[in-house]
């Protein structure tokens, strides 16, 4: 099988936060998705999810019930990730923040998709590059980076690899249109351009907040209502996940320098293991998902 015959079946490899917003967004643009994820738990949650997703569209009007039926029936869950790859044209990987496992990951991967599939990786900081290099088909891999909650945010960022084929680049530019998303292309640098902004405007904040000069919800008001931003710095932390945040910032410290350098209060936090919204505490507090008001962390 070719991409040409393959391309409508894309494989999403990891069915956490991201992976969950992904797999709607291709499925509801009518690709048939192919779920990969050794957890059954996540998996089970991913498609709750989804599932909730679709309801609150169709509570909207944006979908009928027969069409939202029609996204959930185009998911499949699959956990050999060598056999599904054989038959998808288009790949987005989205199961760690961690080099090792995706060159892993992507090494199975091209040994069995299509010959002509394009490969690709969610990663906000990574070098695409590095995991290209792991692959023989290095000119068709390259980076698409979404931004959470992905049913509800429009970019994504498509990052390119010293060896990213134009061609690989175009294919991805039009699922990113067919989703009704707008697609921003940019040279592979630490960080990309998204993802190395966020990180330093979060660091800043917890260093505000650590020096105490604001609590934490004057620091995110002062970004909402002050630069038009649609959540603060330290929501928009506890919504990606501390833990992921301070992963990043240890790659920008590394291959940037000193400006990147973590906060010691992420450093504490991530440490006590409140990593935020997914675990239901972070700088704040949350019930069912929701912020618990006047629960930020005290400055220290």
């Amino acid at each position: 099988m070719t991409a040409a015959d393959s391309r409508n079946n894309v494989l999403v490899i990891g069915a956490g936060l991201m992976g969950t917003g992904i797999t709607h967004a291709f499925a509801l643009a009518g690709a048939e998705v192919r779920l990969v994820d050794s957890n059954p738990a996540t998996v089970s949650k991913a498609l709750t999810e989804i599932g909730t997703i679709l309801d609150g569209a169709v509570r909207l009007g944006k979908l009928d019930a027969a069409q939202a039926a029609s996204v959930l029936g185009r998911i499949t869950v699959a956990d050999d990730l060598a056999a599904v790859a054989a038959h998808c044209g288009f790949v987005v990987e989205t199961a760690s923040e961690n080099l090792a496992t995706k060159i892993a990951i992507f090494r199975t991967v091209s040994a069995a998709a299509p010959a002509d599939a394009v490969l690709t990786t969610n990663t906000s900081a990574l070098s695409i590059t590095e995991i290209a290099a792991a692959t023989p088909r290095p000119q068709a891999f390259a980076g698409m980076h979404f931004f959470n909650p992905v049913h509800k945010m429009k970019l994504v960022e498509i990052v390119r690899g010293l060896a990213t084929a134009p061609e690989s680049i175009s294919v991805i530019e039009g699922w990113v249109k067919r989703m009704g998303k707008q697609s921003i292309v940019v040279a592979e640098a630490p960080g990309f351009s998204t993802s190395r902004m966020s990180a330093m405007l979060g660091n800043e904040a917890m260093y505000m907040l650590q020096e105490g000069v604001a609590s934490a919800e004057d620091i995110d008001t002062a970004l909402r209502l002050g630069l038009g931003h649609p959540m603060g710095p330290l929501e928009l932390g506890d919504l990606t996940g501390w833990d992921t945040r301070l992963s990043v910032l240890h790659y920008l410290h590394r291959t940037l320098g000193e400006k990147f350098r973590p906060c010691p209060l992420i450093e504490k936090m991530v440490k006590a293991g409140r990593i935020g919204r997914k675990v239901g505490h972070g700088v704040y507090e949350y019930r069912e998902g929701t912020k618990v008001p006047g629960s930020g962390l005290a400055p220290r």
